[in-house]
Parts: structure tokens; sequence; C-alpha cells
């Protein structure tokens, strides 16, 4: 089995080199102003620079307007948009109609219920990203990026068509076991791989890309 590897939230030259290095199939750009991980669109334009064509950009937006949408695929000329809101089926369809750009969109786990809320965007998202509900006792979480794992043992469940991936607190300690159980075919990290928020460590990086290509 081939693992599809993405590091999200990388914001200099230094981490985005340490993925592409490493093998990373995508890497993530967060244009999310209450994250520490956010981006303006000049800094991504001069970042995207320096991302071979090979691997996959990532534009990771929370509930975004058109005029928003289309400035930031003017900005980074995005491979693929991951939509980490409370976006409905038809406000997917709507990006992908706008921007041409195809989309995954996240959801949120904590449940199995929630895991079955993803079907509602079969045949309609490109791909899905199943991560860990933020937690309700933190009024100051963010809809991903907290570090926080759900019980992968709830993806077992899941027999959608649509790619996907596994996302929330994996790092390259627990990303084989998070591949073992969930059966995941892609996994997505950021703050598993970093020294404090918004500040990757290209040792975790490589660390972690090599522990989810030995889980293959």
């Amino acid at each position: 089995m081939s693992i599809c590897v993405k590091i999200c939230g990388l914001r200099d030259p230094a981490s985005i080199d340490a993925a592409i290095t490493a093998g990373a199939d995508m890497i993530g750009f967060v244009f999310f102003p209450r994250s520490p991980r956010s981006l303006t669109f000049e800094e991504a334009a001069s970042l995207a620079k320096i991302v071979p064509a090979a691997v996959q950009k990532v534009a990771l937006v929370v509930n975004a307007d058109d005029a928003f949408l289309t400035a930031m695929c003017a900005a980074l000329d995005p491979d693929l948009i991951q939509v980490h809101g409370s976006e409905t089926p038809q406000r997917v369809a709507d990006i992908k109609a706008l921007t041409a750009v195809p989309v995954m969109k996240a959801i949120a786990v904590s449940q199995p219920e929630d895991v079955q809320r993803a079907a509602a965007y079969e045949g309609i998202a490109d791909h899905i990203l199943f991560d860990a509900k933020p937690p309700q006792d933190d009024a100051k979480a963010l809809p991903g990026g907290n570090g926080t794992s759900f019980d992968w043992q709830l993806m077992t469940a899941w027999h959608g068509r649509t790619p996907w991936m596994l996302s929330g607190g994996l790092t390259s300690a627990n990303v084989g076991a998070a591949i073992a159980i969930s059966g995941a075919p892609g996994v997505d990290t950021s703050s598993g791989v970093e020294d404090q928020p918004g500040q990757k460590s290209p040792a975790k990086i490589a660390a972690f890309v090599t522990a989810a290509r030995a889980a293959a």
C-alpha cells in the first residue's frame, strides 16, 4: 500500500525544503488568521515558487467567501483547496465551480456518527480529511491543528469511494499505529512536526515521513 503524506502549516523555506527532501506528497498552506500557521497571500506566493510541480500545494481555508478564494487562488495557484469549516456539500460544489480546483473537505470526528457525515460529500468532494473534533472545553481551539486525535478504529466502518486522509495528533511515534488501525491511505500532520505552534522541525518532518512510509 502506498501512503500519501501531507505536511500542513508550512511557513518558511526551510520547512518546505525539509518536507520536499523527506518525500512529502502534499504541502499545506494555512489561510486562517486565528492560526499561528496562517500566511498572507504575499507570503504564500513567495513560498509557492520553491515547491516543485511533483508536490501538491494545498490551501487550507475556513468558511472562506468567494472574494477570498479568488484572491487566494491568484496568489498560490493551489492544486487542492482544503475546506476546514462548516462548508455544506453545496458550498463545496460551488467552490469547485468558482475556482476550478479540486476540493478536500475536512470532517471533524469524535464519534461514529461524525464519520458517517462524510457520506453527504461523496461524489462532490474530491478528497475527505477525517480530523479530530476540536476540544469542546477549549474556547481557543482551532478547527484543526490542535494536536489531539480520535479513536482510529472508528474509520474501519468507513467504506466510501472518495479518497481520504487521516489527521489529528499524528506524530512519527504514532502514525504507524494510526495507519494500521484505521487503514488510512493518506496521513496529514501539522502540530505533530512542530517544536512549538507554527514552528516546524525539519527533523520531525523527516521522521514523520519515514515512519509513514515504513507503515506501508
